[in-house]
């Protein structure tokens, strides 16, 4: 059995993924701007800085995997380079700041979205700002779109993230395996507030989905154990689409 950290672990996937990691004997640190183990804002340096120092207290025997889950939609009323400092740099810079204390084996997933493929017009030059890893000029570029634009730029940068830094030394190279999920529509907090944007919620169920429901965030949960668990040993620097059928509908000889 090991320890795992989990960002945004007081709600939705986070929640989920948190809660099946320790019905299965691990122990998690969950962290999460509302109560948690660690109780902190990873959309700042300063609170990416005090997460790390409280983990590693939490944790003098090291990681087995890291699972960054926090993140915010694209609402109307959201700050879109808030949307870059939290979804992506919250993420990608808690994951290399861990790093050391991951003995391999040992796995991150990330939370991309299958809107990375399904919506159109999102900002790309954000999503490469983002992989050139200087914040401030990210969050500058973002500022001039909508936050809705924004987000699927995020989620596609940590799926390019983990498939571009999944096959190098630092990560496979040490016993450590990198990969992504996208998941599609799920029933979390986060869908509800999209169903009550007063510009966005008209399109919260406009996608299609095979299965004729919004995913459960357990549903995702089973999908990120999966590939921390050393079942997925040949699995490195994927993304795997966790969505319900609802790219494959919208794209049947692919993206």
């Amino acid at each position: 059995m090991g320890t795992y950290v989990v960002t945004g672990s007081a709600s939705g996937i986070g929640a989920a993924t948190a809660s099946r990691l320790r019905e299965d004997g691990h122990r998690v640190i969950g962290v999460d701007r509302n109560p948690a183990d660690v109780t902190i804002d990873l959309s700042t340096m300063a609170g990416r800085s005090a997460a790390l120092e409280q983990i590693v207290a939490l944790a003098p025997d090291g990681l087995a995997g890291v699972v960054p889950c926090a993140g915010i939609g694209g609402f109307t009323d959201t700050d879109p380079a808030d949307v870059v400092s939290l979804n992506y740099f919250g993420a990608v810079e808690l994951c290399c700041a861990l790093r050391p204390l991951l003995a391999g084996p040992a796995a991150v997933v990330l939370l991309s979205s299958n809107s990375v493929t399904c919506q159109p017009g999102w900002a790309r030059e954000v999503a490469d700002l983002c992989l050139a890893g200087d914040e401030p000029k990210t969050r500058e570029a973002a500022a001039a779109h909508d936050a809705v634009h924004v987000y699927p730029a995020t989620k596609a940068a940590l799926a390019w993230w983990a498939r571009r830094e999944g096959v190098k030394p630092a990560w496979i190279g040490a016993g450590i395996r990198v990969n992504a999920v996208a998941p599609g529509l799920v029933d979390t907090a986060m869908t509800k507030q999209l169903r009550g944007d007063p510009r966005l919620g008209q399109f919260a169920d406009a996608y299609p989905s095979a299965i004729d429901r919004p995913g459960r965030p357990e549903e995702v949960a089973e999908a990120i154990t999966f590939l921390l668990s050393e079942r997925a040993r040949l699995i490195v620097g994927t993304t795997l689409t966790v969505d319900g059928g609802t790219e494959a509908m919208l794209f049947p000889t692919g993206t």
